[in-house]
């Protein structure tokens, strides 16, 4: 790890586009105080970030490895610390971060830190790997100490361990998760990474179709009457069968399934996180459109609704309840109609509504060598 002249240290954050430069941005404003507060030492350091996809076409941690040693040197920056958000894994398990102290690099993959305070968890590991491949100490002829970077985040949340590093790698620390909790962490990270919540913007014929169909069935007196017939079971069941629904077509009319070739034990755990990711991401924002037709039924139940004219259609009075279970069944209507006009999308809009930058380029990548062969 070289220094800079004038004890400047220059920390280049070398981030994926999209989630991973947003917040390589956002943590670079307060980064360099924060490593001179900490690093004690009289020492001051300079962050840049620099946004470039360099996990393009590979999940190969040598080769990434080596795309950053390579970026580093033609630069001459003092340490580099990559951030992805796709999953990486090394020897079995699900990677967090990966570091070598004779180049001064730093491999972090953000899915692993899970899918809450990304933001603090990202900027605190960086930190530590910083500090770490900053100190004299940790560079040489000795073998880095594994409580040295990262000491502090690893106790802090667990279960990240050290993981095993083979001689001819250019990384000589890496700290890994595994187990249940890894596996549950990794999967948070995947779905908050793909950020579901932009699914119902991002599909916009489908909205247009839903609230269409929960338009015309909110003013349809057969609907009055079913929706007053119908008992909580059985709204209950309507609502999780239009969800199920809505979340099968996309997932099955845009391929969002992934498929592996290759039969080895890791890829098909690796299949499987994949295809959970998607299934949890796509759910996430069926949901959030379902909870959004609801409120939006219900406002336009209020507004068009007499009491008159529905007692005279349903020879019942008008009570309160019936906004409420008549906005629930039109939304499940609703969403059955969103499902169909989700088949007008383009397969394209679909997966850039529900994967990230990243996601999506690397599912290109699998269906061109699938076309190749």
């Amino acid at each position: 790890m070289r220094v800079s002249s004038q004890s400047v240290t220059v920390v280049v954050l070398l981030a994926d586009p999209d989630a991973p430069t947003e917040i390589a941005q956002r943590m670079a404003r307060r980064l360099p105080a924060r490593l001179a507060d900490r690093s004690g030492q009289g020492q001051r350091f300079e962050v840049e970030v620099v946004s470039e996809p360099f996990t393009a076409g590979t999940e190969d941690l040598p080769t990434l490895m080596g795309r950053i040693m390579d970026r580093g040197r033609e630069e001459d920056w003092d340490i580099v610390v990559a951030l992805t958000d796709l999953p990486l894994h090394a020897h079995g398990r699900k990677l967090v971060v990966e570091l070598s102290h004779e180049h001064g690099l730093a491999l972090l993959s953000l899915p692993t830190l899970g899918g809450l305070r990304l933001q603090t968890r990202a900027r605190r590991a960086v930190e530590e790997a910083v500090l770490g491949l900053a100190d004299p100490q940790a560079t040489g002829a000795e073998e880095p100490s594994q409580s040295q970077p990262l000491g502090r985040f690893v106790s802090r949340f667990a279960p990240i361990h050290p993981g095993p590093v083979g001689e001819e790698e250019a990384a000589d620390l890496r700290y890994v998760v595994s187990g249940p909790r890894g596996y549950l962490r990794v999967l948070a990270g995947m779905v908050r990474a793909n950020r579901p919540w932009r699914l119902v913007p991002g599909l916009k014929k489908a909205l247009a179709a839903a609230l269409t169909t929960g338009a015309i069935a909110t003013v349809n007196s057969t609907v009055w009457s079913l929706a007053q017939a119908l008992s909580t079971p059985r709204l209950v069941i309507a609502m999780i069968g239009s969800v199920t629904l809505m979340i099968g077509w996309l997932i099955i009319d845009a391929q969002l399934w992934h498929r592996s070739t290759d039969t080895s034990p890791e890829e098909r755990k690796r299949t499987a996180l994949y295809n959970a990711s998607t299934v949890l991401t796509v759910a996430i924002g069926v949901i959030v459109c379902y909870l959004g037709l609801m409120a939006i039924n219900l406002v336009w139940a209020l507004f068009i609704l007499n009491d008159q004219v529905f007692a005279s259609m349903t020879r019942t009075p008008l009570h309160a309840s019936d906004y409420w279970t008549l906005s629930w069944f039109v939304a499940s209507v609703a969403t059955v109609g969103g499902a169909l006009g989700s088949g007008l999308e383009s397969d394209e809009a679909i997966r850039a509504a529900a994967f990230s930058k990243r996601e999506q380029d690397r599912r290109h990548m699998l269906q061109d060598d699938q076309s190749d062969e």
